[in-house]
């Protein structure tokens, strides 16, 4: 696909959302399958055209393009400067801007189907009439430990039992094909296909993004001078309860908002390429009340 989104579509990055659908209505009539001059190039040429439109018509999409470029869209970044995992802690936008989907059955990885984002503007999918049904898409919720260790369940829509089966560390924006099993609306077009789209429940004490995960550790103002050994929480694929704990050592002299690394304890790739990494950021509990004796054992200290 192209690297520029903006190119594809032949405007400015300051375009306005009537500057962006004017030139995909043009392109999209003009490179559309049906009637493109050439065709060789048609499909691939339509697909990148409607990828562009589909993130920079919508204003959190095209926001999160302008600010981590097209890889913030393929999972490709994990926790650069300036990045604030706990910005939409204990949110459904925890997970950050990274978002993938793939296909089941061998599919191969894709985003929307370009023929929907052009029935949507258009009214109608093809210049040579409707090719076939509508694709029907659902969401599908699941827990944030069914995230770790994956998921296997049948589920029901409209009439269709489906077999939804996730690998561990699967992503929310994930889309699970079932071809053949949309909208069928006669006897002489091929039937839509039906998607379901993973949604994951947020967690309490963790964030997300990509392989990455992040957490909170509360530590006492003696183990960050003195230093210490503390239980973290991170994740366990093998474990029955998608947790387990580590012990993690903290230096003397941690400063608040310190962030240690426990590498490969993070999410495991949905395509078994490894695991992340485990972010700690250290925040340190000042007593509200001392004692004589703890105000005299502090200030002792300088």
């Amino acid at each position: 696909m192209a690297n520029d989104y903006y190119k594809t579509l032949g405007v400015s990055k300051d375009a306005s959302d009537a500057e962006i659908k004017s030139a995909y209505r043009k392109l999209a009539r003009e490179w559309h399958p049906d009637v493109a001059k050439d065709k060789p190039n048609a499909e691939q040429k339509f697909k990148e055209i409607n990828e562009a439109y589909q993130v920079l018509s919508d204003a959190q999409k095209r926001s999160q393009y302008d600010q981590f470029g097209k890889a913030g869209f393929q999972g490709g970044a994990s926790g650069g400067a300036g990045f604030d995992p706990f910005s939409g802690f204990g949110s459904q936008g925890g997970s950050g801007p990274f978002q993938w989907s793939y296909q089941t059955s061998g599919g191969a990885q894709g985003s929307e189907d370009p023929f929907d984002i052009f029935e949507q503007v258009f009214g109608f999918r093809g210049f040579g009439g409707q090719r076939k049904g509508r694709n029907l898409r659902y969401s599908l919720s699941i827990d944030f430990e069914d995230s770790i260790k994956g998921f296997e369940q049948t589920v029901s829509v409209d009439g269709h039992k489906l077999k939804v089966k996730l690998p561990p560390g699967v992503r929310p924006g994930t889309q699970v094909k079932f071809a053949g099993k949309g909208e069928n609306p006669s006897k002489n077009l091929e039937p839509g296909d039906l998607f379901i789209v993973i949604d994951i429940n947020p967690h309490s004490e963790f964030a997300r993004q990509g392989e990455d995960i992040f957490s909170l550790q509360t530590i006492n103002i003696a183990q960050a001078s003195l230093g210490a050994s503390v239980n973290v929480k991170t994740i366990d694929t093998k474990s029955a309860t998608g947790f387990t704990e580590k012990k993690v050592k903290i230096p003397s002299g941690t400063q608040p908002a310190t962030q240690i690394r426990l590498k490969g304890f993070g999410m495991p790739n949905p395509k078994g390429f490894g695991r992340g990494d485990h972010y700690i950021t250290i925040k340190v509990e000042v007593p509200k009340k001392l004692t004589r004796e703890q105000k005299q054992a502090l200030e002792n200290l300088w």
